[in-house]
């Protein structure tokens, strides 16, 4: 990512959020110091999503306390989602199939520019930031494991001829161009192969390593991260939307679509149920 970044830990104390359905999660408490792989482990339907867009500042928690660079939730909800990025989350983050992957980047770091960046460097020159942007770009791409030269197309590569793992890596750079201090990954090993999610998990291991604490839904939790577990954390009566997904997940073509991302769609809807700060 261009260097070392500034990094707080993150720490949950009995957080919960309940939504019109029933309790999304409960009970979860964790302490993790700044630059750790936090793994949020679950199966699909668990509220393993709607943990993550709590803890960087999107989905406002109903019950417990929780600090992520050094800003309390459900207090400091704004300040959180300053210093946070999300990646790879469905119905939040989707990428538009018919744009390329340069279309994204340079849309993204335009918006980073606009929205994100402080005013003297609105105020650059043209060209300076021009300069800037390719810079910030480019060193995302580094930082996601993204080769542009290997893509079909190159940077011309429309977002639908993309492999899997490849979105996936796309989705993390877009994120990284904000130079987070809390990265949110969601569905990181969902449909990769074994070769794949071994690769990814070493590219997550390698940003929070350059000091972005990284939060990174999944099913199985690989070794040597900080495993935060939804499984079990709401109450058995009030998990109403977690026994539907369950349920339709017995038919084929209905569990395709919870693949996809039941957690994200839910998650989508809750965030304006819920309430944001």
């Amino acid at each position: 990512m261009g260097g070392t970044v500034a990094a707080d830990g993150v720490t949950a104390r009995d957080l919960g959020l309940r939504g019109p359905r029933g309790w999304a999660f409960r009970a979860v408490s964790f302490e993790a110091g700044p630059g750790s792989l936090i793994t949020i482990e679950g199966p699909s339907g668990s509220g393993r999503t709607c943990l993550l867009l709590a803890l960087t500042g999107r989905m406002k928690p109903t019950e417990g306390t929780a600090t992520v660079a050094g800003a309390e939730l459900p207090r400091r909800m704004a300040a959180v989602r300053r210093v946070s990025a999300l990646a790879h989350v469905p119905g939040v983050t989707d990428l538009d199939p018919a744009l390329t992957v340069a279309e994204h980047l340079s849309e993204r770091a335009l918006l980073q520019r606009r929205f994100g960046d402080s005013l003297r460097a609105l105020l650059r020159p043209r060209q300076e930031g021009r300069a800037a942007r390719r810079e910030r770009i480019e060193s995302a791409l580094t930082a996601a494991g993204l080769d542009l030269e290997s893509l079909p197309k190159g940077a011309r590569t429309a977002v639908r001829d993309l492999e899997r793992a490849e979105a996936l890596r796309l989705s993390l750079a877009l994120a990284l161009i904000a130079r987070p201090r809390v990265l949110g990954v969601d569905d990181t090993d969902l449909k990769l192969s074994d070769v794949e999610r071994v690769a990814i998990w070493e590219l997550l291991r390698s940003i929070a390593a350059s000091g972005t604490t990284v939060l990174a839904v999944c099913s199985e939790a690989p070794d040597g991260t900080v495993r935060v577990s939804t499984a079990g954390t709401a109450e058995e009566a009030d998990t109403g939307a977690d026994t539907e997904s369950e349920s339709e997940s017995e038919s084929e073509s209905e569990s395709e679509s919870d693949e996809n991302g039941t957690d994200g769609k839910e998650a989508a809807d809750a965030i304006a149920q819920a309430g944001r700060a």
